[in-house]
């Protein structure tokens, strides 16, 4: 069960506030995702890690929205970049791109980064920053790191996070990205088993980030294909859900509501692409949270906490552990939902 502080809550409904009023948001995998995502990497952890995580688990929670919170409701003009990387737009192959930061620099140059986006090289840094924050026992840097290195590569997984048409807006298809990543797993995330095997080092990060992108930028022709089809078959009025004067439905950022049937037969189309690529992120960041610490010399993080607190969360921790193996769900946390 998440236990919000009376500090915490009230700054997290600030930013509600701020997120509200901000017109037409892509969220990468939105609240609902990326929160369970985050929550489902850390009881992955193997127990040296997972106690003190999990003592933490409601900021590592909450903090998976922070790096679209700093992007779309506090205007950080260099947050955007940051959760894409447009394939298409660099002008070679994909086993051609510059694979570290900053080889990446050299290459493209901070313009052309900024315009067709960093994603795989934060990533990338992101994982060295914390490396050493475990090292030094630097706890606020290792909760906060950890919290934004979940989002990224939750981001990396969402294979239209990977391509200019990140919207379907040059095919005719605006709309889809939400519809992936926000509605569909709010409708059907229930049935989702979002348990995982425990996470293993990785060789080399660096592989493995490109590993990722390839991945999700494979899935990008499919999705759009499914859609096209789709959208050919029900006519533009069935795509939306509509009230009793005929005008589309908007969900609270003013996007449109996609019809049930849409989104059911989107999703049986997709034949479990999107589960595959929920719980494919949420094996990627336990991961790389685990490779980060065994890099660092594997330091004792339970030391970082007092003995009290560690023994309040004993049981809660024991209980969620049994419910996901048993249900495969989080069935205590309950993220705002954008539909």
């Amino acid at each position: 069960m998440l236990r919000f502080r009376p500090a915490r809550l009230a700054a997290f409904f600030a930013t509600l506030l701020l997120l509200f009023s901000t017109p037409t948001l892509l969220f990468g995998w939105g609240f609902w995702g990326h929160q369970r995502i985050n929550r489902a990497a850390i009881l992955a952890l193997p127990d040296a890690m997972r106690v003190f995580f999990y003592n933490h688990a409601d900021f590592i929670t909450e903090e998976s929205v922070m790096p679209d919170v700093r992007k779309h409701a506090l205007g950080d003009r260099n947050e955007g970049p940051r959760h894409y990387v447009d394939v298409e737009e660099f002008g070679r192959p994909l086993d051609q791109f510059p694979r570290t930061p900053d080889e990446a620099l050299t290459a493209f140059g901070p313009a052309e980064l900024d315009k067709h986006g960093r994603l795989p090289w934060v990533i990338l840094e992101l994982h060295d920053k914390l490396t050493k924050a475990f090292r030094e026992g630097k706890k606020s840097d290792i909760l906060l790191l950890s919290a934004d290195l979940g989002h990224y590569l939750a981001d990396a997984h969402m294979p239209l996070h990977t391509s200019s048409n990140h919207d379907g807006q040059l095919t005719g298809q605006k709309g889809i990205h939400a519809l992936w990543e926000a509605r569909l797993p709010e409708i059907f995330g229930a049935k989702y088993d979002l348990e995982v095997a425990a996470p293993t080092v990785i060789a080399d990060p660096t592989a493995e980030v490109w590993r990722i992108i390839a991945s999700s930028h494979a899935a990008v022709d499919t999705i759009l294909a499914v859609d096209k089809k789709l959208r050919t078959e029900l006519g533009e009025k069935g795509l939306v859900e509509v009230d009793e004067a005929g005008a589309p439905k908007k969900n609270r950022f003013g996007q449109p509501v996609h019809s049930a049937v849409y989104a059911e037969r989107l999703h049986t189309a997709l034949h479990g692409m999107i589960v595959r690529r929920m719980r494919a992120s949420i094996s990627a960041t336990a991961a790389f949270w685990y490779t980060a610490w065994v890099q660092a010399g594997q330091p004792d993080l339970k030391a970082l906490d007092a003995a009290a607190v560690t023994q309040r969360n004993d049981f809660p921790l024991r209980d969620e552990l049994r419910r996901l193996r048993e249900q495969g769900d989080l069935p205590d946390l309950v993220p705002m939902r954008e539909y």
